[in-house]
């Protein structure tokens, strides 16, 4: 009985805390409008995903939320459901970077939800970062890729919201440029940048001393008006240490604050809260601190996060101890200006990035080398084609544009396409869209030429007759214009386009089926040339990749290259003609050619007809004496080939080499099998000497008459046989990103490389230096792909692996002299003449419906040697962007390190400027709008900002335009129309 009492007693007892408890668990309204509070800690809570414009999965099934087996992740998903977040709670904030996406998702949209989100553009609740079409990497890509992306992002924020980001975020790329500093931040128009990955032992020592934001000076030449204050994020770009990761999926705790609910843990979340905020504190200066409450693919179900953020903020300031309220990275910037601290400077790179003892992720500077090959050919075509569009009025006529390409460039920029870091179907599908924009932009380049080559005789665009068709396997070997458009009765027309500023003289050479032909100018004089056997290897390459990339086998194989000198002027084209004869030309040269002696022996060693002369050791296979008359310059050049092992992981240390990171495990040189050429071809433009290392690495060296330097043409197949900085790998560690090239110098001498494509390069031992031109790994590195590097070519159901052709140039030059060859040739190598061939009846005269010469300037003028046009797009608009870059920085070249003018006059010879606007490198603000507006930062040890030289503001009468070193300028012109002056 008395056991009953007690029963009733204690259900008596809980009756009474139950009622207790459901009158206190009342509908709790969580303020979330707290802001800064001076004198306390303020955490500032940013809410933000990063959403990869591909990697697992590609850009659409990201997208769309399709092939989840592979990730689940849908940015349909987060952008639909941060917009139903920001309307519950007007104090709620979110960051959105990846244009790619947003503006699929815009396009979808009612025209209520795209008000509404104008709304919260306007109030602030959703802010733009960054601001591009991608994150960009800043290791593999070319800085005029950087640029192309980054405005096709911004003018559309611009037209759309009229907004300019004003913030950097570069979160997720594997270490950080100075470039990025300068040209894509300060350039801009950006307050901040934003990252978080550096080297492991860089970021311990950055917190103990309290380093990690600092301000980055990434250029000597523009000194303090390259100035951007830099963020470097303690953990990575995730919610800090202490378990806050709140989508539906995640495991973290959430806030129970429900008494009538098991598990109530109100004060030991913010207690973890402000635990997390006090450690971030000591390492960071000023009393305001960032969350990055985020990570990849995250808001799926935004409420979920919200939710949490919304109680943290409520329940953190009831306790009192720090302030917390939801911010972005602008509102931070600003209150870490206020503060009038002095902040360190930086002028380097961020490079190599290594997230570990024996994890430098060097790799990826080199892996998938065809991709990165394709992508530079594709950017300077873009580049030439846009110079066309304009020239042309096309955009403002029905028909092709250079637009697709453009989007098709602008994704394969990101962190993990143009890196090489992607799937392999995800690679496949950046291929893809690049082979679909360029389709179309080679309509637009065909039918740009033959109205220009016929509208001094009155064709309009529309209304042309020539046909003009371009190469772009031509690297392969195959160019069906060349091959096939000789047959009886015709001659080839090729005409040749110059996208660069300056007259260019170059060798041009394709592929021919007989050596039966003579060459003639733009005049009709005929011009000596030069044949050339095509080597077996090309030849063999050629048969492969024609059949993967087309589907069929050509019926008929060219057996030689036909050269020959063109001379085209600036912005402008010249014509030549290739006619068949029954008897070879008189100035049609057969190349003398040269084999080795059954004994081994080469009946030659010596070639260069012109100042370049090389002289080569029979006994030490690639080896040669370099000499140039022209600058006394004598050395000696050894070359070898070599293959490191990758590491494959053990039990003891399972980080293997992989598409991110390169982790040698020994070194293999590759021996010749034969010391001396197989082959030397000499002729009055070049000579060529032939190279067999082994049955997968093949060589030609090239010497021409009329340059300095030496070009090497590769053809290596996959193969593989049966701080104090502490640097645990001297070889991987020691790596460096290449996009121009590099040189290596000592008392006398330059020795120069130029690159074809974003490669890996070092300099391991004095006077080496090393490239890595091919990666094939068979283990994953552990960084998230979860593929092997492994990359094939499937043709007939039989795969091999991918065969990468490629050049790289060299030169040796005076002490001082080698930057001007740098910086002419690297703008040539980016650059290069664009081809397009067309056909006509021997005996008809060409010059009767077109013109064989022209250019933009009339022939009068060229730009400066110091300054490029790097670009002249015409917009939607109506008004044209124009770049112009000094290519030099302070104290690079005695003569050329200096300022440089460009009369805008002279460069449009014929057309009328009727505006001009001077902006910022995206043209999406006034230059002098934005140098008011940014931020002005205090630096540790300096009195006040130097005054950095710069050109002056441009006269809208006299339109001369100056630049100072490594200076870039962006303007908006008016025309009332863009043509050249027949």
């Amino acid at each position: 009985m008395a056991s009953l009492s007690r029963l009733f007693l204690l259900l008596f007892l809980f009756l009474v805390h139950l009622r207790r408890c459901t009158v206190d668990a009342v509908y709790i309204a969580y303020n979330t409008s707290a802001g800064i509070v001076e004198g306390k800690l303020n955490v500032h809570l940013v809410p933000h995903t990063h959403d990869d414009v591909g990697w697992l999965k590609t850009v659409d099934q990201y997208y769309v939320g399709s092939n989840n087996s592979i990730q689940g992740a849908c940015v349909q998903n987060i952008l639909d459901s941060m917009v139903q977040a920001l309307m519950e709670d007007k104090n709620r904030k979110f960051i959105y970077v990846e244009q790619a996406f947003f503006q699929r998702w815009w396009r979808q949209q009612s025209n209520a939800v795209n008000d509404l989100v104008r709304r919260f553009v306007k109030s602030g609740q959703l802010e733009f970062i960054n601001g591009g079409m991608c994150m960009h990497d800043e290791a593999t890509v070319h800085y005029i890729d950087m640029m192309d992306q980054t405005t096709l992002g911004h003018r559309f924020l611009k037209v759309e919201f009229e907004i300019v980001p004003k913030i950097g975020w570069q979160i997720d790329p594997f270490g950080h440029s100075a470039v990025q500093a300068y040209l894509l931040s300060a350039e801009v128009g950006f307050d901040a940048l934003y990252f978080s990955r550096i080297d492991y032992q860089d970021l311990t020592k950055r917190k103990d001393t309290k380093t990690l934001e600092v301000i980055w000076r990434g250029s000597k030449s523009l000194s303090s008006s390259s100035d951007v204050f830099t963020g470097i994020f303690p953990k990575d770009y995730e919610p800090p240490p202490g378990d806050f990761y709140f989508e539906v999926d995640d495991t973290s705790p959430v806030v129970q604050d429900d008494p009538l609910l098991f598990d109530y843990n109100v004060q030991e979340r913010v207690n973890d809260f402000v635990a997390a905020a006090v450690s971030q504190a000591n390492i960071t200066r000023s009393n305001h601190i960032m969350f990055t409450m985020g990570t990849d693919f995250r808001y799926q179900y935004a409420k979920s996060w919200f939710r949490q953020l919304d109680k943290f903020i409520h329940y953190v300031n009831l306790d009192g101890r720090v302030n917390t309220f939801y911010s972005t990275p602008s509102i931070y910037t600003k209150a870490k200006h206020a503060s009038n601290e002095s902040w360190p400077l930086k002028t380097d790179d961020f490079f190599p990035y290594a997230d570990g003892l024996n994890r430098y992720w060097t790799g990826y500077f080199t892996s998938r080398p065809a991709l990165k090959g394709y992508i530079r050919v594709l950017s300077g075509y873009y580049l030439a084609a846009r110079q066309l569009e304009l020239l042309t009025s096309s955009r403002n006529k029905k028909g092709p544009t250079t637009d697709s390409l453009g989007d098709a460039l602008a994704l394969t920029q990101h962190h993990d396409a143009v890196t090489g870091t992607e799937k392999q179907h995800v690679a496949n599908d950046y291929a893809k869209r690049l082979a679909i924009g360029y389709t179309e932009a080679e309509r637009l380049v065909g039918k740009s030429l033959s109205y220009l080559a016929e509208s001094a005789f009155g064709s309009g665009l529309s209304n042309t007759s020539t046909k003009f068709e371009q190469c772009l396997l031509i690297n392969v070997t195959y160019c069906p214009s060349s091959e096939l458009h000789l047959s009886s009765g015709k001659r080839l027309v090729v005409l040749v386009y110059n996208s660069l500023g300056w007259n260019r003289e170059d060798v041009i050479r394709i592929p021919v089926a007989s050596e039966l032909v003579l060459v003639q100018d733009h005049e009709g004089t005929e011009i000596e040339s030069q044949i050339i056997p095509i080597a077996n290897a090309s030849l063999d390459l050629r048969r492969t990749y024609v059949k993967a990339y087309t589907g069929n086998s050509p019926s008929m194989e060219p057996k030689f290259w036909l050269a020959f000198s063109v001379s085209v002027p600036p912005f402008g084209f010249s014509t030549y003609f290739i006619t068949p004869t029954k008897e070879k030309g008189s100035k049609a040269i057969i190349s003398d050619s040269y084999v080795p002696q059954e004994n081994g022996i080469s009946t030659i060693r010596e070639v260069g007809s012109g100042n370049l002369r090389l002289k080569f050791d029979t006994e030490k296979g690639i080896s040669y004496h370099y000499s140039n008359r022209r600058t006394s310059v004598n050395s000696s050049i050894e070359q070898s080939y070599l293959y490191y092992k990758g590491f494959d992981g053990s039990k003891t240390d399972t980080q293997s080499s992989g598409a991110y990171v390169f982790r040698p495990n020994g070194t293999v040189s590759v021996a010749p099998e034969i010391k001396t050429p197989l082959a030397v071809y000499k002729g009055p433009i070049l000579d060529e000497v032939h190279f067999k290392i082994t049955p997968w690495i093949q060589q030609i060296v090239r010497a021409y008459k009329k340059k300095e330097h030496v070009e090497v043409e590769y053809i290596i197949r996959d193969f593989r046989s049966d701080w104090e900085l502490k640097v645990h790998e001297p070889v991987a560690g020691n790596y460096y990103p290449l996009n121009l090239g590099m040189f290596i110098k000592d008392k006398s001498t330059e020795l120069s490389l130029l690159v074809d494509r974003a490669i890996g390069g070092s300099s391991i031992l004095d006077g080496q230096v090393e490239l890595m031109l091919h990666r094939r790994l068979l283990h994953d590195d552990g960084k998230g792909v979860d593929e092997s590097l492994n990359e094939t070519v499937c043709v007939n159901d039989k795969c091999d692996g991918l065969i990468v052709q490629g050049k790289f140039y060299l030169s040796v030059d005076p002490l001082g002299e080698g930057a001007r060859w740098r910086r002419t040739t690297g703008q040539e190598i980016y650059s290069p003449l664009l081809l397009a061939f067309s056909e006509e009846e021997i005996g008809t005269k060409w010059t009767d419906k077109h013109i064989t010469t022209l250019s933009l300037t009339g022939n009068s003028y060229k730009l400066p040697d110091n300054v490029a046009l790097i670009t002249l797009q015409s917009l939607e608009d109506g008004s044209v962007l124009l770049r112009l870059a000094h290519l030099y920085e302070v104290g690079e070249d005695k003569n050329l390190s200096v300022m440089a003018s460009v009369n805008l006059k002279k460069l449009f010879k014929g057309n009328k400027i009727r505006g001009i606007k001077e902006t910022s490198l995206t043209a999406n603000q006034g230059r002098a709008e934005m140098e008011k507006n940014r931020l002005k930062w205090r630096i540790e040890g300096s009195d006040g900002l130097e005054d950095p030289v710069r050109g002056r503001p441009v006269d809208s009468s006299e339109l001369v335009v100056e630049l100072a070193p490594m200076e870039i300028r962006t303007f908006l012109l008016l025309f009332d129309s863009v043509s050249y002056d027949f």
